[in-house]
């Protein structure tokens, strides 16, 4: 375990952030072709945010069922087949006439995309021993605020010639050719072209055992579901995903029409604070904490003191509410986006480290769902605000309160991080005279 042998389990990592990256150019391409499409369809802010969270609606209401198929059939032909139908999906939204069947559409894509996240997350659990993990979860969670840095101006600068329709047909190659990538180049680590050697240091290191489900699938939910430290992780994940999806989903609406910028314009300025969150997510909350854990120091201090920090510097865009310079406003949606940015990989690698043996899959998509569950909330509600008050200034305020709640979460309920036992492991009966012979 001293010595790291082998780089096989990176070049899974990158597969899976690569995967990340074409999820959210498709989740984000929308939210570029905001002033578009209120022009073409003369919709309201509150139906623009409806359309927002469509794609959540089925995304959400799957993750549970998503991760005990997970847990019970495995992450390669889910993801293989997830891949390719979001690749349709896509394509359907720029083919389809009329705001009901955009809708339609965007539902499918959430169907298609619903194994993404916690299938990576259940991967990085295969793939990578305990110190390992934060770097590992970092590079397919940062994928998702790094597709923003490259998706955004992108998007912006291909919907600015060719209309928001040109917006999906680009996305919906560059998915295709993933879902081929995928297919031939995804394995689990018992039967992929892994060294031995390597293998035994991922095995070694703590790495979840390849296994399906121990215990019956509806068991194992209630039982997670009566656990306290999963409420505490679900609930405060929650609370960043509600400030998460207002950014991902308004920011670039948000620069439009409350700071009147021009859509190629919004595109520009939303490169900033993305590329923040980007390297953010990388350094402090993937390097940073695996190297501080490595040294020795106490994993659950360590992953609560930068859930803790990351949340708090999410409060920071309450700053944006007192603002109608767009440099300013951008300088605090930054620091608030770094903050949430480095928080997300630690957040995302607790599933894999509480989970009882066999449920890694479904306490993930938990998570997730709770996570998604605001992520409806917020683009609807800001959406709402905005049309009522004419400002997107209590938009920001309400998130920072959100998250302070979310901190109380993590600090208050989740005590020590480490696994939960399982109930429905089969217990071997101890041999006597063997217990004997070990006693002498």
């Amino acid at each position: 375990m001293k010595t790291r042998v082998g780089y096989f389990r990176w070049g899974i990592a990158l597969l899976l952030g690569f995967g990340i990256v074409i999820n959210y150019l498709d989740r984000v391409n929308i939210t570029v072709g905001a002033t578009p499409l209120i022009q073409e369809f003369h919709i309201s802010k509150v139906e623009l945010g409806v359309i927002f969270s469509s794609y959540l609606w089925s995304y959400t209401l799957l993750q549970i069922p998503i991760g005990t198929l997970l847990d019970r059939i495995g992450i390669k032909w889910l993801m293989r087949v997830g891949t390719f139908l979001w690749s349709v999906a896509t394509l359907l939204t720029a083919v389809v006439s009329g705001l009901g069947l955009i809708i339609l559409a965007r539902i499918l894509l959430g169907v298609a995309e619903a194994p993404a996240f916690p299938g990576a997350s259940k991967a990085t659990g295969y793939w990578f021993p305990i110190k390992e993990r934060g770097l590992a979860t970092s590079s397919f969670d940062a994928a998702a605020k790094f597709s923003n840095v490259i998706g955004i101006p992108v998007t912006a600068a291909i919907v600015s010639v060719g209309g928001w329709r040109a917006g999906f047909y680009y996305t919906a190659a560059i998915s295709l050719i993933y879902a081929f990538i995928f297919w031939f180049f995804y394995r689990d680590p018992k039967e992929s072209k892994v060294s031995k050697e390597e293998y035994d240091y991922i095995v070694e290191g703590g790495a979840q055992p390849e296994v399906s489900t121990v215990g019956n699938s509806g068991r194992n939910l209630l039982y997670l579901l009566s656990q306290r430290k999963i409420w505490a992780m679900t609930l405060g994940f929650a609370a960043y995903g509600y400030s998460f999806y207002l950014y991902l989903t308004w920011l670039p609406g948000y620069l439009e029409t409350a700071l009147h910028m021009s859509v190629l314009k919004s595109g520009i300025y939303s490169i900033a604070p993305w590329a923040v969150a980007t390297l953010t997510d990388i350094f402090i909350g993937g390097w940073l904490v695996d190297r501080l854990i490595a040294r020795g120091f106490d994993q659950t201090k360590v992953r609560k003191a930068f859930i803790t920090a990351g949340l708090l510097m999410g409060v920071f865009a309450i700053g944006a509410a007192f603002t109608t310079d767009p440099n300013i406003a951008i300088i605090w949606i930054s620091i608030a986006l770094g903050g949430l940015a480095f928080f997300a990989p630690v957040g995302w690698s607790l599933p894999a480290i509480i989970a009882p043996k066999g449920t890694v899959g479904t306490t993930g998509s938990i998570m997730n769902c709770a996570n998604n569950l605001a992520g409806i909330i917020a683009p609807i509600a800001a959406g709402y605000i905005f049309d009522t008050t004419h400002s997107f200034s209590l938009n920001f305020i309400i998130a920072s309160v959100i998250l302070i709640l979310g901190i109380l979460c993590y600090l208050l309920l989740i005590g020590k991080i480490e696994q939960i036992p399982s109930p429905f492991e089969e217990i071997l009966p101890i041999d006597d005279t063997t217990e004997q012979a070990k006693t002498a």
